[in-house]
């Protein structure tokens, strides 16, 4: 036997933690030292005593975040009370078991203690799964307020800017335009561009397999257009327009019904393929709304925009074996996909912008670099182990090492014994949203996933860490559509992101080989 206490530690990964866990002989323990081991993840200090003073005052946008911040360390510390009371409920079931101690009691009597302790189990699981719902409340309720926070700072520092005297502002934009730029410099400015049709020809992730069961809908925005997924009669996903072909009605706002979607306005039914099967109260038409090539593989959904025909193979996002996948997470984001993308291959950027988050801690190296091959979209950070690849049309995956807590400098990826794997699909949903689909695995800890609560504290140190990119990309994306140029002058750490942009560029322009792209 063996018990496991995890530990888990915010520390310097990029979306994730760093978790360890303590392994063990149970016969070799003591009761005071299971108690120490419980002890880490139990014993934290009950923080309603400091709890903001806020009854009968209006709060400002900061002082409200800091009483959602509070909400979470309360519903924090009442989960872990309320695993502990389940704890010591499963060890008194074991000492009832127990067969010394069976020897001194009646069958009856054990079926009672049993009974009893059966009714408290039931009872603290049900408490249980109320303190999940305050938690993921607490958490929505945070995430919004810092929103609100981000907003404000934004609306101050545009304030702040715009006070400054024209004068120096010209004088700043025209030193900065006249200056001799790098030869490699990209013209990436302006105002976003309608997307060209040839990056559409290319199979994106959707949607995770988990979010669509047999009888929801998942609604999207591919390329500035509505669609929605769902199952057939077969199980098989479908992707077809979110527009009733009667009165333009969007029909994610009505049902599947045996696997087929039907419209909340008037009843009209369609199938995968887009086919209307049901016109309820008038004579069947032949109408058939618009659907794209929809794939299922492995735990993801694909959908195929483009007008050529799809190819028949998928780019596989699996993370490597002796990977378990501890997270899967969704968000839309208000920021172009490319610019999005942009910041995921920049890794210099971490010790100043996540000071926050993962990055806290961390030294500024002399230099960073990223290593990779002549030809290739993928490669290795210097001095951090760390592996990138930039996977077309959307995808950046990573592999993390990880060797002490807070500290990543100074081992290669596989010097390190334990390691965080990362998906980043980023689904262009119109030219000023992403959405953003996010996979977290680990290669240890396997347990870990099954505990309480874990799901929503994944979501929620996603979003803080993608909360630090957002304020600067927001920034950028303003600059940006007013004549800016995001990169203006790349250096050696921008390799990754540059070749990005050549690529994007050398499909818009249907270029034959594309640079630095893999045969599939």
């Amino acid at each position: 036997w063996l018990i496991l206490d995890i530990l888990v530690q915010f520390q310097g990964v990029k979306g994730g933690f760093g978790v360890f866990a303590v392994l063990g002989e149970a016969n070799s323990l003591g009761p005071s030292d299971k108690k120490s081991l419980w002890g880490t993840l139990f014993d934290v200090e009950d923080p309603r005593s400091k709890a903001p003073q806020c009854k009968g005052r209006f709060l400002d946008v900061y002082q409200a975040l800091e009483l959602a911040r509070y909400d979470i360390q309360y519903c924090d510390w009442r989960a872990r009370q309320d695993l502990r009371t389940i704890v010591l409920l499963h060890e008194k079931v074991v000492e009832v078991l127990n067969p010394l101690a069976r020897e001194y009691k009646s069958i009856g009597t054990m079926k009672k203690e049993l009974a009893e302790l059966q009714g408290e189990l039931a009872q603290a699981h049900k408490q249980v799964h109320i303190s999940e719902a305050r938690v993921s409340a607490a958490l929505d309720k945070l995430a919004y307020m810092e929103e609100l926070v981000n907003g404000k700072l934004l609306e101050d520092r545009t304030k702040m800017e715009s006070s400054i005297a024209a004068p120096s502002s010209s004088t700043s934009t025209q030193s900065l335009d006249t200056m001799k730029r790098p030869r490699k410099s990209l013209d990436v400015s302006g105002p976003v561009q309608p997307y060209h049709p040839r990056l559409k020809n290319f199979w994106y992730p959707v949607a995770f397999s988990t979010d669509l069961k047999d009888e929801t809908m998942i609604p999207i925005d591919c390329f500035e257009e509505p669609w929605v997924l769902f199952r057939g009669k077969d199980g098989n996903p479908g992707c077809i327009q979110n527009t009733c072909a009667h009165r333009a009605c969007p029909l994610h706002l009505g049902s599947v019904n045996e696997g087929r979607i039907q419209c909340p306005y008037h009843g009209w039914e369609y199938t995968t393929d887009g086919k209307c099967e049901k016109m309820p109260s008038t004579r069947l038409l032949n109408v058939k709304i618009k659907s794209l090539p929809c794939l299922e593989q492995e735990g993801m959904i694909w959908i195929w925009p483009g007008d050529d025909p799809p190819t028949t193979t998928l780019p596989s996002l699996q993370p490597p074996s002796g990977f378990v996948i501890h997270a899967e997470i969704v968000m839309e984001l208000p920021v172009e996909h490319g610019l999005l993308l942009d910041n995921l291959l920049d890794l210099a950027h971490a010790p100043f912008t996540h000071t926050s988050t993962f990055a806290k801690g961390w030294t500024v190296p002399s230099l960073v670099k990223f290593l990779t091959p002549a030809s290739g979209l993928q490669g290795y950070w210097d001095p951090y182990p760390i592996d990138m690849e930039f996977q077309p049309p959307c995808m950046v995956l990573s592999t993390i090492g990880i060797s002490k807590p807070g500290k990543l400098e100074g081992q290669s990826t596989k010097e390190c014994a334990t390691h965080l794997h990362q998906l980043h699909v980023c689904l262009p949903s119109s030219r000023n949203k992403t959405r953003l689909l996010y996979r977290m695995s680990l290669d240890f800890a396997p347990l870990l996933k099954h505990i309480p609560f874990m799901h929503y504290l994944w979501r929620h140190f996603a979003e803080q860490v993608l909360n630090e990119d957002l304020r600067l990309v927001i920034g950028q994306q303003e600059r940006m559509i007013n004549g800016a140029n995001v990169w203006n002058w790349p250096v050696a750490y921008d390799k990754l992101g540059v070749r990005y942009r050549l690529w994007r560029d050398a499909v818009e322009r249907g270029s034959k080989p594309l640079p630095f792209s893999k045969p599939m």
